[in-house]
């Protein structure tokens, strides 16, 4: 059994029976004096077994540096391949909501295919945090859109939900939830156009509304970007990127996957994913990668050398997602300003 007191960005971290902890893209869940972290197994998806995850998989603490595992509360279906939860399809970034109306859990799975017109939803509810969930909505195209990363964040003091994902490639779109948190409204704005942003993150503090995104380079690291609105469809300013002293521009070598505010505390905690922990990040590569990813999406022509360097690149085939480590960073603020710095260890206790 680990006996940790700290955090500690970047290293491995294991559960309280000694194993690797398995909840990437993840989110947390606070209820009753528990934190309940959950996110994608993957624990099998080793390069060349055809698995990308293995369902998704739920840790509970009570101080956020013990964690029980709680078990796959989503199992994988392997023995159906038409299914979207067979660990052949690529399941990402699950989050999960409490409907104080219907009772219910209610999670958002996102499905990628190999052709991004297919992006789409999958939307599963439980009576239980801990399930067993069933599958309420399949293939959901919100207002007919194709998706990517997403997030989704309930007023807590109206009880809406809204969803933020990436769209179309090309934008950030907000919607709000239906009252039973299974589908969208008419109610639609769209951010960050033209931006080819992902991985939106959102929190609320003092009345403004923040969301971070990261870039499109795969499972690389980039620099992180953040935006604040007074309202939840908007407008949202850019403030620019959070993290201080990000010398490589990487985002701390990770991608943020969920920013949560510690009850009791004026705390936040960017929770992020280093998905290739020992891939050498140097100053300039990810600006040099956004460089030709934006011009393939621009249609414009990248030079012979660049192309075979990007197609070196780990982005996502061959990566071996099973021995991805977590990065949990304090969120400081200079006025509205949220700002991410680097500790190799750091105390929940340390903050009021």
């Amino acid at each position: 059994m680990e006996d940790r007191d700290r955090i500690t960005p970047g290293q491995v971290w294991l559960d309280t029976d000694g194993n690797r902890i398995q909840a990437h893209g993840g989110s947390m869940f606070y209820e009753n004096g528990t934190y309940y972290w959950y996110g994608e197994n993957k624990e099998k998806t080793i390069p060349g077994s055809g698995i990308w995850h293995w369902g998704v998989r739920c840790y509970s603490s009570k101080d956020l540096y013990k964690w029980k595992n709680e078990g796959i509360i989503i199992p994988p279906e392997p023995d159906d391949p038409n299914s979207q939860l067979n660990p052949s399809r690529y399941v990402d970034r699950p989050h999960i909501l409490y409907n104080e109306r219907t009772g219910k859990y209610v999670c958002w799975l996102k499905f990628a295919g190999t052709d991004v017109r297919e992006h789409c939803f999958t939307i599963l509810t439980s009576e239980h945090l801990l399930g067993p969930y069933e599958i309420r909505v399949n293939r959901l195209f919100p207002a007919g859109k194709a998706v990517g990363d997403f997030d989704l964040i309930k007023d807590e003091e109206t009880g809406k939900a809204y969803l933020y994902a990436e769209t179309d490639i090309v934008r950030i779109s907000c919607f709000t939830l239906t009252d039973d948190y299974c589908g969208v409204t008419e109610e639609l704005s769209e951010h960050l156009e033209r931006g080819y942003r992902e991985g939106p993150a959102l929190f609320v503090r003092n009345g403004l509304h923040y969301m971070i995104t990261s870039g499109r380079t795969g499972y690389l690291p980039n620099p992180s970007q953040v935006a604040a609105a007074k309202d939840w469809h908007g407008p949202f300013e850019n403030l620019g990127n959070p993290h201080r002293n990000d010398y490589d521009e990487s985002s701390f070598n990770s991608q943020i996957s969920c920013v949560f505010k510690v009850p009791g505390k004026d705390l936040y905690i960017a929770m992020a994913d280093r998905w290739v922990p020992d891939y050498p990040v140097t100053r300039g590569m990810s600006k040099k990668i956004w460089g030709i990813i934006t011009d393939i999406y621009l249609g414009r022509p990248v030079p012979e050398a660049d192309k075979k360097w990007f197609d070196s690149l780990p982005m996502m085939d061959g990566v071996n997602t099973s021995i991805a480590n977590y990065v949990w960073l304090p969120v400081r603020f200079e006025g509205d300003m949220p700002v991410i710095e680097w500790h190799d260890s750091w105390r929940v206790e340390d903050y009021e």
